[in-house]
């Protein structure tokens, strides 16, 4: 392994250490000697990689908005096809439902992605550090989610309603299954039919 491999990885660890302390014990209770402590290494050490709490934890949330965003982007209901020919259109009960499934399978396989849930949702929240804040709001899953729904309404597979009210109610959903699951590791995934059934008719 080279040094800069290396340096990468050590930059990894401090950060997943973060998160998971970040979450089990919330962002102002966690001091940086913590986060040193658990990785291990010297706090001298970790400045040399993050030059304060605050800066770790906007390098997190940075994370986490772009896997949101990658995840549920503005083509999140179009497939590219091979050979050059126009973008297919997934229907958006197909495309949510997969995206769900697909979710919890790699959440289970990455447990950090629950705690990145979790702490998504607490860097929304007033009192936190605001270029972290501002961040986390940028993530647009609501309104994206909400124009697929009323693509759904008119084909007539979602039920009728307030489309942005029904994704909020959406990712609520997801967002409370996503904690449940970061604090208890036994829990097993919901079917991912049963979110559904938020939305279709």
């Amino acid at each position: 392994m080279t040094r800069k491999e290396q340096k990468e990885e050590r930059k990894q660890k401090i950060l997943m250490t973060a998160l998971t302390l970040f979450v089990e014990r919330g962002y102002y209770d966690t001091k940086i000697t913590d986060i040193a402590a658990a990785v291990p290494m010297s706090t001298g050490l970790m400045f040399h990689y993050f030059e304060s709490k605050e800066e770790l934890l906007l390098e997190l949330v940075k994370m986490g908005a772009a896997g949101t965003k990658a995840a549920s982007g503005s083509s999140a209901s179009t497939q590219e096809t091979t050979g050059g020919t126009a973008p297919v259109e997934i229907p958006p009960q197909i495309y949510l439902e997969k995206f769900l499934e697909q979710l919890f399978s790699y959440a289970k396989e990455q447990p950090w992605v629950f705690n990145m849930f979790v702490l998504m949702g607490q860097a929304r929240r007033s009192g936190m550090p605001e270029e972290a804040r501002q961040v986390a709001l940028s993530v647009d899953t609501i309104d994206t989610t909400a124009e697929m729904i009323k693509k759904g309404q008119k084909s007539g597979v979602f039920r009728s309603g307030d489309a942005k009210l029904l994704s909020k109610c959406f990712w609520a959903s997801v967002q409370g299954i996503m904690e449940e699951m970061a604090m208890d590791k036994e829990m097993k995934a919901p079917d991912a039919k049963w979110l559904m059934a938020l939305l279709l008719k």
